[in-house]
């Protein structure tokens, strides 16, 4: 046999067993799978008689904005098949006309659409909700006279990639926490080249979740901000639906053997934002945004299970408090937490651990204390790496 043949071989043999890795890491997404699927058979229901809870998407963008190349049809299909209740769009700004006037707005196939922009001031960047005309001429103005030109329109704006932000002292409405665009810049280039050759086709989903962190530094900077004053913390999505490949195609999108990673219905299957609306208050426009700027609301990793039922409370002799209120500190406060499934309760006060309970579906935990508290679920059923990675974020309850 010739020298290069020998090569040849050596090199294919070498090829083929680099492969055995994700071989087995693909049956290791097969065996989550499984687990999943039995954590959904059993599913803890809970009722809140009080409160509805909508799951939704915040910053999604279309081709309106650039940067993406996902249409409408796409979008509205991806949102129906995804069961969500709503999504927040954060088309990219133009100088010369309103994008948030022309992305999906109203009710589509079911879902609730609202037209935001993603907005950019001299130093910072922040998610405009509702848009605005001006917002394009924004890059030319100073963040705090953003927020109150904002402000004064009753627009919220959320600051998105907090680990870009300058000027924290602010008048902002909360913190984009989580953002999937942004975790999975931090892949492993190797690693998830051949999990999406060997994986993700079958477990999508799956696939992006395994490489998802807790986001350290962004919850440190959210519980130093809260213990000043309130605000609201929420996943961002930022849905582009623009990567992957074709081999051939034209103008008028018609594409041969396209292949796309980041579809909407994937992104969207799964992190979510849940908002919690009272009983009776219809899932408007107003309502959800009235909601997010109180920080009624948690994040959910819905991927790992349906996170609907979940529950943050304060309770005392006189009042129930959610998500994003205050209480005053009574003698016999406590704070409640429920999920729809057995898990590992992780509750902070200023951002510092303070309990810690395993293996239960409810914590109840007494303080005598002043603070800002939120709670932490992780479903270490899973095993690695979702017993780093929280299954739930709430947003705090302020006893003052």
């Amino acid at each position: 046999m010739r020298l290069w043949k020998k090569i040849l071989l050596a090199l294919l043999a070498v090829i083929l067993l680099a492969q055995i890795p994700f071989i087995y890491r693909r049956y290791q997404y097969g065996q989550i799978a499984g687990k999943i699927n039995n954590l959904q058979i059993q599913k803890i229901e809970t009722v809140n008689q009080n409160f509805n809870d909508y799951q939704g998407v915040i910053h999604v963008h279309t081709a309106i904005g650039g940067h993406s190349t996902g249409n409408f049809d796409e979008l509205i299909d991806g949102a129906a098949k995804s069961n969500l209740d709503f999504v927040v769009m954060t088309e990219h700004t133009a100088e010369l006309y309103d994008t948030s006037e022309l992305t999906l707005r109203d009710v589509h196939n079911g879902v609730l659409f609202v037209g935001g922009q993603e907005v950019e001031t001299t130093t910072d960047r922040f998610l405009l909700v509702p848009g605005m005309t001006e917002a394009g001429k924004a890059n030319k103005i100073q963040s705090a006279e953003f927020l109150q030109n904002v402000h004064s329109q009753n627009k919220l704006a959320f600051i998105t990639y907090p680990e870009k932000h300058n000027t924290w002292d602010t008048d902002f409405d909360g913190i984009e926490v989580f953002s999937l665009h942004t975790n999975a810049k931090k892949m492993n280039p190797f690693l998830a080249f051949f999990d999406a050759i060997w994986s993700f086709y079958s477990y999508p989903e799956l696939v992006l979740v395994n490489y998802f962190n807790r986001p350290d530094e962004n919850l440190r900077k959210f519980d130093e901000v809260t213990t000043q004053r309130k605000s609201t913390l929420f996943a961002g999505s930022d849905a582009h639906s623009n990567i992957g490949f074709h081999l051939f195609g034209d103008d008028a999108g018609n594409k041969f053997l396209n292949i796309k990673i980041d579809r909407y219905e994937t992104i969207f299957r799964t992190v979510r934002t849940h908002v919690l609306l009272e009983t009776g208050k219809a899932l408007t426009q107003e309502n959800l945004l009235t909601a997010l700027k109180n920080g009624h609301s948690f994040v959910g990793v819905d991927v790992l299970s349906d996170t609907r039922g979940f529950t943050f409370t304060a309770v005392n002799e006189k009042e129930q408090k959610i998500m994003g209120d205050e209480i005053i500190l009574t003698e016999n406060l406590v704070l409640k937490a429920a999920a729809p499934q057995t898990a590992r309760f992780v509750i902070f006060k200023n951002g510092e651990k303070i309990s810690e309970e395993s293996n239960v579906s409810q914590i109840s935990f007494q303080t005598r204390e002043k603070g800002t508290y939120r709670t932490e679920v992780y479903l270490d059923a899973l095993g690695a790496p979702f017993d780093k990675m929280p299954w739930i974020i709430s947003n705090p309850i302020y006893v003052k």
